[in-house]
């Protein structure tokens, strides 16, 4: 088996133009206006791990998501699955036995789910498409699937609003396995759904990724649930990646100002009386993102570098930081 990553992700950027009508432009005299989502973010994924991508709500990681699996086109950038470059297959045709390989759980297991449909349609839908199955053997494996993931066959004459949010999720991934994928792009898959709910679903997929041997791109901005769930973590930032490194290494001591703030958000269950810093201050916008280090106007140990130089994600002690207080040793 090919030892290298199963997906490489090189400076990928994507765009939205954002301007406002032609003529409001012309009337106003202002120029277009660009909102830079994902900003030069390169990582890989090995074979049988979970990379995590966490930050704030709007650093571009669900965007990140979205262009791998091809909602979106990128603006510039390379992303290859497995030596397949994903850029260049823009026809359904070319694009059809990639999707077969790669699936995404959303975060919404309501709106994701054709509220017009039973469960065993929704999830057959993927094997007539790849054309995996016919006949019977559609709904044999539709209650395979409906048993793999904890549900009853029965429940496949089920419609998604006869479900809980826990039961919709696990007809999600159902809907996800039936194309027997090797890598699922997970985005936020456990934010709708209760705590208690949440853990049985994070076992679940722990449990299939053993079992089928799956790798994970996994999208939260939930702490607690990449620590369980992680083997590496990148931290994103205002559309960039500001860390990344193994989870029992960033959790135990991250490197980056923004990545420490966020922990520093945890509850501090272990009462060690550690002196904790509140995350101050308000995400920049990404269409008019500062110069320099995107994070300095929040950073305590910002310097006039920080505010005019962009810094690059350079490995440092086997992690990779983008900063210029840890390049210059100025950091604790």
């Amino acid at each position: 088996m090919d030892s290298g990553p199963l997906l490489r992700v090189e400076k990928l950027a994507r765009y939205f133009d954002v301007s406002p009508p032609w003529l409001t432009r012309v009337l106003g005299h202002t120029g277009r206006l660009v909102l830079k989502a994902v900003d030069g973010v390169s990582f890989e994924v090995a074979r049988g791990e979970t990379f995590a991508l966490v930050g704030e709500s709007g650093c571009g990681k669900s965007t990140v998501a979205r262009v791998v699996t091809g909602i979106y086109p990128p603006t510039r950038g390379a992303i290859d699955f497995d030596g397949h470059d994903l850029v260049r297959c823009r026809t359904r045709a070319e694009r059809r036995p990639i999707h077969r390989r790669l699936q995404m759980i959303f975060q919404d297991p309501y709106a994701s789910l054709n509220p017009r449909w039973r469960a065993a349609r929704i999830i057959a839908e993927p094997i007539r498409a790849h054309r995996l199955a016919q006949g019977p053997a559609v709904r044999r494996r539709v209650d395979e699937l409906l048993t793999q993931v904890g549900l009853d066959p029965s429940d496949g004459e089920k419609y998604p609003h006869e479900f809980s949010g826990g039961q919709r999720q696990r007809v999600s991934i159902a809907r996800a396995l039936a194309s027997t994928p090797e890598f699922l792009i997970c985005d936020e898959p456990t934010s709708a759904l209760d705590a208690s709910v949440q853990a049985q679903i994070l076992n679940l997929m722990k449990d299939l990724q053993r079992r089928l041997g799956l790798s994970y791109l996994f999208i939260s901005h939930n702490l607690a649930v990449v620590y369980h769930m992680a083997d590496r973590v990148g931290v994103m930032y205002l559309g960039r990646l500001v860390e990344v490194a193994p989870v029992d290494r960033l959790f135990a001591r991250p490197r980056h100002p923004y990545t420490r703030l966020l922990l520093d958000t945890l509850p501090d269950l272990s009462l060690s009386g550690r002196e904790r810093t509140p995350l101050a201050g308000e995400v920049a916008s990404p269409i008019d993102p500062p110069p320099g280090c995107a994070f300095h106007p929040r950073c305590p140990f910002a310097t006039e570098r920080c505010r005019r130089e962009e810094p690059v994600l350079r490995a440092v002690d086997g992690v990779a930081v983008a900063c210029h207080g840890i390049e210059e040793q100025r950091l604790p």
